[in-house]
């Protein structure tokens, strides 16, 4: 026992890397792998099962859970964002530098594109035993199991607006900030994963219908990508005009919207109360030293 440990010890020095960004992009990285691993595990054993192995709601409560676990295997590390429009969002607040942004994002990516590689592996032959086993579109489609696609009743631009202003990563920012808020209601410390995995969850069973609530830039494009590769082809992009786009530029526009909304309606006016007050103590602090100096100067003109 004694051996192995100095040669984990000699590994863990070898392993160590000590560039504190790379190593909160590589949290990041796992923690966004476990999202899409959980989740879109959910979403093919639904898919693959007919819906012998799961509906709706468990596919819903999956991402919640997910998204929890996700946090709570890297929020130490890098915050466990999980998602470029959180870290886009905080990036805005001037929590975050933007140098993570695009860091974060290249990473989050990854992440999700190895999480879909797993689950396809993990269901390689209920995939090859499922009838349209590698059709895009259709009622038996199988690339919706991967990536986000809408409904055959939304159009473009109600996807669009559906995305960006109706309540899907507007909801979802607004509630983050409200979690983070050090002003706000604060989330007892260890909380904070949970609180998020409930709003993921309330996000899904709200409006989960129209496109599957595709919230999250990376968690789309990264398994978009892979699907493309292993055996879905450049389909997955021109599919319905194109809509990949939607949901990884969309996300970004509702991000902006529910920083502002946010910060308008609830957070300077908290951040403006705490300025006050401390304002109001600088102040105070500066008037009684100045009345302890004209005493102290009164004091010497007596004397002399």
């Amino acid at each position: 026992m004694g051996r192995q440990k100095v040669y984990l010890d000699k590994l863990s020095r070898t392993c160590q890397i000590r560039n504190l960004l790379l190593r909160q992009a590589l949290a990041e990285c796992l923690g966004t792998l476990i999202l899409v691993m959980f989740g879109c595990g959910a979403v093919a054993q639904l898919v693959l099962s007919g819906g012998s192995h799961g509906m709706f709601l468990t596919v819903n409560f999956s991402f919640g859970f997910a998204a929890t676990l996700g946090i709570l295997v890297c929020g130490q590390v890098s915050g466990g964002h999980l998602n470029p429009a959180v870290t886009f969002a905080l990036c805005l607040l001037g929590r975050e530098p933007w140098r993570k942004f695009p860091v974060y994002f290249a990473f989050q990516t990854l992440g999700a594109f190895l999480g879909s590689a797993i689950i396809f592996g993990m269901y390689y032959d209920a995939l090859w035993d499922h009838p349209d086993n590698f059709n895009v579109t259709g009622n038996r489609s199988t690339a919706g199991i991967f990536a986000t696609y809408p409904g055959k009743h939304l159009t473009i631009l109600n996807g669009f607006f559906d995305q960006f202003n109706h309540l899907y990563t507007f909801s979802l920012i607004v509630c983050i900030l409200a979690i983070v808020d050090p002003y706000n209601n604060p989330i007892p410390q260890g909380l904070e994963a949970f609180t998020v995995g409930f709003v993921v969850l309330v996000i899904g069973l709200a409006m989960g219908f129209n496109s599957g609530y595709a919230v999250n830039p990376a968690r789309d494009l990264g398994p978009r990508i892979f699907t493309s590769m292993a055996g879905w082809g450049m389909e997955v992009f021109t599919a319905r005009k194109c809509w990949f786009l939607v949901p990884i530029f969309a996300p970004f526009l509702g991000a902006i919207i529910g920083v502002v909304v946010y910060q308008m309606m609830v957070g300077y006016h908290f951040e403006g109360e705490v300025r006050d007050r401390r304002e109001a103590q600088q102040q105070n602090e500066r008037e009684r030293l100045n009345s302890i100096s004209t005493n102290d100067h009164n004091k010497e003109k007596e004397v002399s």
